[in-house]
């Protein structure tokens, strides 16, 4: 047997009112959103129909009430039983009134909101559709009741007023300064004469939309407007334009780097009522450098009125938003260098983001982005101009401990370990495929060094063998080479398979066996690469260490010197690589102490 709902009118409300809303001090909103969508219904039958709405605080009405009047269409006897005793029923989508998109409300629960300050509200109403029509008279509860009368002393004009009836504790939410401040932030854009008393809230236009003497004077007015709304000065102002969502507004370029993971809120107004003063989703999420100002016709709000409806129109905006940034980048590039890298200098993180899905932000990024390299500070394309080859390394470390080194070999080397620097460079070859990109392992520098003559190598093989034995307990190679800068004594390599089973082995000495045997099986498909030591038979000091005869001092040497290529390149120091650190420093003082005297002479 089929039944109906049974509906607690008291839970609703109360649901609506103080849930659906996360503050009450939306309830000015509503009241406006609903007067200004009466005013446009009566001006669809009037054009020359007056449009104000006055908010009178307590202070004003003497009767410690809130009153907001409007010069709208009104509602008849029947209208106010179907309209405002049916939560969930608007006349901006129904036969009483004209097409939705017209209006700033869809949902016919805005007047709920109001019971978040008060426990009764009294609505007066008269319509302008019948001339002769009465004035009807409603009252609401918190509690889910109501009542409908026709009073005997009818409003003078077509209209409605609304009278608020602040409960204990939220006379607050109603005082003249607390009413003005709401009515600025939700109002002042609206097209119609908004007072709160006798002070005027509403102006003539939206700032970028205004006239003004020059363009010059436009940007200082809106410069002055971004201080006003976010707290700082735009480095730069693009104008932004959506026709299918009947959108326009300002983009306010940020002068500081901001966060690309956090997510930069916008103002945004639906038919010039202010709809939140953060909302997201608007813009690219690669955008993060800009806070906008928008006033749009037909995207949607959602229920509550505080954020955007996720939709097709909305996700065609993004688009269209970012294309118009991107396109104001282009131009800059163009008109303004020197802007351009004003810009740069503090938002590259962003212009990297588009560049990873944009062809033309890449070619944008290699002519105007500077990166880091063995040559030096420079763009990818001037770069190109010095090499033809770009090799790169993918974290800062491996850039440190190899830079100075490719430089002297000649080989190119382009530091890839910063947000999105190996994607661009990945990229490179859509815009040219002649571009060769390739990722430099650490290993490989040393196929660039020269080896020493046979007659050398043979005679240096007493003395590998001693160095080979002192790090062998480190899993290090050592082996010598001829290379520049030539006052560097050693150079410490690893490539990325070896520093893989490093970690690997590292990892296994410190949990338990059947971990153990797991990472084990991993380290057995590893290839058998070793770290390698590389002297530089071109230092004078790794010449004169190679020279030497006493067992111990060779040993202790080499010691130092793979201590101090870890410390040079920046390698992380395991336990082993620290104790022999002091071992080797500590060795070599004994050892000179015990040569020389405290007078300098030898012993």
């Amino acid at each position: 047997m089929e039944r109906a709902f049974q509906v607690d009118l008291r839970g609703i409300v109360d649901l609506l009112s103080h849930h659906l809303y996360s503050s009450p001090r939306v309830y000015v909103r509503e009241l406006l959103q609903n007067a200004v969508d009466a005013i446009t219904a009566r001006r669809g039958i009037d054009p020359a129909a007056p449009a104000s709405i006055r908010l009178e605080p307590p202070e004003l009405t003497g009767d410690g009430t809130l009153r907001v009047t409007d010069t709208g269409v009104g509602l008849t006897y029947d209208e106010v039983h179907q309209l405002l005793a049916t939560i969930g029923r608007s006349s901006k989508r129904d036969e009483l009134g004209f097409a939705r998109h017209e209006f700033l409300g869809q949902f016919g629960i805005g007047l709920l909101s109001c019971f978040l300050i008060a426990d009764q509200i009294r609505v007066l109403t008269r319509s302008a559709r019948d001339p002769d029509a009465p004035t009807v008279e409603w009252w609401g509860s918190a509690d889910g009741r109501y009542r409908v009368d026709i009073v005997d002393s009818p409003r003078p004009e077509p209209g409605t007023t609304v009278t608020l009836i602040p409960r204990p504790g939220a006379e607050q939410w109603t005082q003249t300064q607390t009413v003005i401040e709401l009515a600025r932030l939700y109002g002042t854009l609206l097209p119609v004469d908004v007072t709160v008393g006798d002070e005027r809230i509403t102006v003539a236009q939206p700032p970028w939309q205004a006239a003004y003497p020059t363009p010059q004077d436009r940007h200082d007015a809106l410069s002055r407007y971004a201080r006003e709304l976010f707290g700082f000065t735009p480095l730069d102002i693009v104008d932004l334009t959506v026709p299918e969502a009947g959108l326009s507004g300002v983009a306010f370029v940020l002068p500081t780097p901001t966060n690309p993971a956090g997510r930069g809120g916008h103002r945004v107004y639906l038919k010039r009522m202010l709809l939140a003063e953060s909302t997201e989703g608007l813009l690219p999420e690669w955008a993060f450098f800009v806070r906008c100002v928008v006033d749009a016709t037909e995207l949607r709000p959602t229920a509550s009125r505080e954020a955007l409806y996720e939709d097709d129109l909305l996700e065609s905006t993004r688009r269209a938003i970012g294309a118009q940034l991107r396109d104001w980048l282009m131009r800059l590039a163009t008109a303004d260098p020197t802007r351009m890298r004003s810009f740069l200098e503090v938002h590259h993180l962003g212009v990297k983001a588009m560049a990873l899905h944009d062809d033309d932000m890449l070619r944008l990024v290699d002519t105007w982005l500077p990166f880091e390299t063995s040559a030096g500070t420079m763009s990818l394309s001037e770069f190109r101009r010095r090499f033809d080859k770009i090799y790169y390394v993918p974290s800062v470390d491996e850039f440190r401990q190899l830079s100075a080194v490719a430089g002297a070999q000649g080989v190119g080397l382009v530091n890839a370990g910063y947000t999105y620097d190996i994607e661009i460079l990945g990229r490179l070859p859509a815009i040219d495929p002649d571009i060769r990109v390739t990722p430099l392992n650490p290993g490989e520098l040393a196929t660039h060094f020269d080896v020493v003559d046979p007659a050398t190598e043979l005679a240096l093989r007493p003395f590998l063998a001693i160095a080979q034995d002192a790090l062998e307990r480190l899993d290090c190679e050592v082996v010598v080479r001829q290379f520049d800068p030539a006052s560097l004594p050693a150079l410490y390599l690893i490539d990325r398979e070896a520093r893989h089973a490093a970690e690997l082995r590292a990892t296994r000495e410190m949990v338990d066996d059947l971990w153990a045997d797991v990472l084990s099986a991993f380290e057995d498909q590893t290839a058998a690469t070793r770290p390698q030591l590389v002297l530089n038979h071109r230092n004078p000091l790794t010449r004169r260490i190679m020279g030497l005869t006493d067992t111990r001092l060779v040993k202790l040497a080499v010691e130092a010197l793979y201590g101090q290529a870890l410390l040079l390149g920046h390698h992380p120091l395991r336990p082993a690589d620290t104790a022999l650190l002091n071992r080797s420093f500590l060795g070599l003082l004994d050892w000179a102490t015990h040569e020389r005297g405290s007078d300098g002479e030898e012993r």
